[in-house]
């Protein structure tokens, strides 16, 4: 992506990718604290969410792990991603979280406030657990004023997922280093040729717009608060309105209507952004040919991007911080686990794991070399920064932003509104 070499060879990379985290599968019972034995061994609650695949993939890495370390049992607990997250505030509210639990970047500073997270450093300094051969630096995802709270297991980036026969029969290409007014025009030509919208709606995606500030000097978020304006985001939300106002971007009641499936797969519009690895869901829900372009720019080089990653932490109050370091450093430096969870959460994070996985099918082949090719490119970034409350602002600015472009809020109310809630979420 770094030069402008045949874009159908490097530009539109055929879709791939995992399991979006929301897919639902039932929550098992949690069972008590962390526990040990009279013969030594112990017992640490491993807790995450996702999807079906997800689980089986990852009971078979625990199976695994427990023949390694016949000492150490590891009770799964597993569910969809929000009620993950609400059944997570009781436990930790309670002072009995899993001892180990898949995470995120939008809950690291908040759950480091209240004391819930485990500073791993303290684990590699004694050996337990090794911070070395993360790709892309990765790593610093997981850092939070100087500790290591999280240690990643996949890395991904923003994408524009497109349609492929769309943007051919309306004669348009994805290129790197095109401009949003190159966007915006090859939707216009796709609708107008096509009688289509040309996206599905993307003025609700925090992500993006973090990029789109990136690309003109801001971000999101700085470490303590919001690192835009109202005025800023009231822009992007009329702008917003006016492409749905004008069919270029889907009629939201028509999204909301072929739910589930995506408005893309379900033919509603061309284009959507998205995470890259979750990109596979449109060769299962639709009847054309996806791909991943790249993300439109300012200036034709900078797309603001950077590696985001699922992580792994740990509850500060375990009884077992040598068992559950031992249990994080297999999972995500054990080649054999890299085979078994290939990219469900991301391309691997290790080298141990990214050499020992060799992808198959095309849709995993295009993913990973469509991060490359933006590594390649030389536009990654560091990750912004998110606050205490991060978690929250990003669920008010989906549900605001789906407001605005149902018409049901001013751009300059939504903004403010926004404002005001997060104000609150970073005071809380």
């Amino acid at each position: 992506m770094g030069t402008s070499r045949n874009v159908e060879r490097r530009t539109i990379l055929k879709a791939a990718g995992a399991s979006a985290a929301a897919l639902g599968l039932g929550a098992t019972t949690a069972c008590g604290g962390d526990s040990g034995s009279g013969d030594g061994t112990v017992t640490l609650r491993y807790a995450w969410w996702g999807g079906e695949p997800r689980t089986i993939a990852i009971k078979k890495t625990i199976a695994l792990f427990e023949k390694k370390y016949p000492k150490i049992k590891i009770k799964p607990e597993f569910t969809d991603y929000e009620a993950f997250w609400e059944k997570f505030q009781t436990q930790a509210s309670g002072g009995n979280p899993p001892d180990v639990f898949q995470n995120a970047v939008g809950f690291l500073r908040k759950y480091d406030k209240r004391g819930v997270l485990l500073d791993l450093k303290t684990q590699a300094d004694a050996g337990n657990l090794s911070l070395d051969n993360f790709r892309n630096g990765v790593l610093a995802n997981g850092q939070v004023d100087g500790k290591q709270i999280g240690i990643p297991v996949g890395a991904n980036t923003m994408a524009l997922v497109i349609d492929l026969k769309a943007f051919e029969k309306a004669g348009v290409e994805a290129k790197f280093g095109w401009t949003w007014d190159e966007y915006f025009d090859a939707l216009q030509t796709i609708q107008d040729k096509l009688k289509i919208a040309g996206d599905t709606g993307y003025c609700s995606i925090m992500y993006l717009y973090d990029l789109y500030l990136r690309q003109n000097g801001k971000a999101f978020f700085t470490d303590s608060d919001l690192g835009f304006t109202e005025d800023d985001l009231t822009q992007w939300w009329e702008d917003g309105y006016k492409r749905v106002r004008s069919g270029l971007i889907a009629d939201p009641k028509k999204i909301e209507q072929v739910k589930p499936k995506s408005g893309l797969s379900a033919g509603l519009a061309a284009s959507e952004f998205t995470w890259d690895n979750f990109s596979i869901r449109y060769e299962g829900e639709g009847e054309s040919d996806y791909g991943l372009a790249p993300i439109p720019t300012m200036d034709g080089k900078n797309t603001g991007q950077y590696l985001g990653s699922l992580m792994l932490s740990a509850f500060s109050g375990t009884k077992h911080p040598k068992e559950v370091a031992q249990f994080i450093d297999f999972m995500v430096h054990d080649p054999e686990v890299g085979k078994i969870m290939g990219y469900d959460r991301g391309i691997l994070a290790t080298t141990e794991q990214y050499d020992a996985f060799k992808p198959t099918d095309a849709n995993n082949k295009g993913v990973a070399a469509y991060e490359d090719e933006v590594a390649k490119a030389e536009v990654l970034g560091k990750i912004t920064p998110h606050p205490s409350g991060a978690d929250v602002i990003e669920a008010a600015f989906l549900r605001l932003g789906g407001e605005v472009t149902q018409g049901k809020t001013k751009p300059a109310d939504a903004a403010k509104a926004l404002f005001s809630e997060a104000k609150a979420a970073f005071a809380g």
